[in-house]
């Protein structure tokens, strides 16, 4: 029962981490009126988002052992 439990609760944790780096890497949103120095940066914002959860993965598939 403790490792059903602790199995549920490690996929809403990671679930949770997920969603915040998402958020912070989005930032306010998506403007069409902003200037292309904004754009660089909410592209180089996502893509610093897409390699923190990428590296989370690594950690948890690690974690596991």
């Amino acid at each position: 029962m403790e490792r059903l439990l602790s199995m549920i609760l490690r996929r809403l944790v990671n679930k949770g981490v997920n969603s915040g780096i998402k958020a912070v890497s989005n930032r306010g949103g998506k403007n069409q009126d902003e200037s292309r120095e904004a754009r660089q940066m909410n592209r180089q914002g996502q893509q610093n988002g897409e390699g923190l959860r990428n590296a989370t993965r690594m950690l948890r598939r690690m974690s596991k052992f």
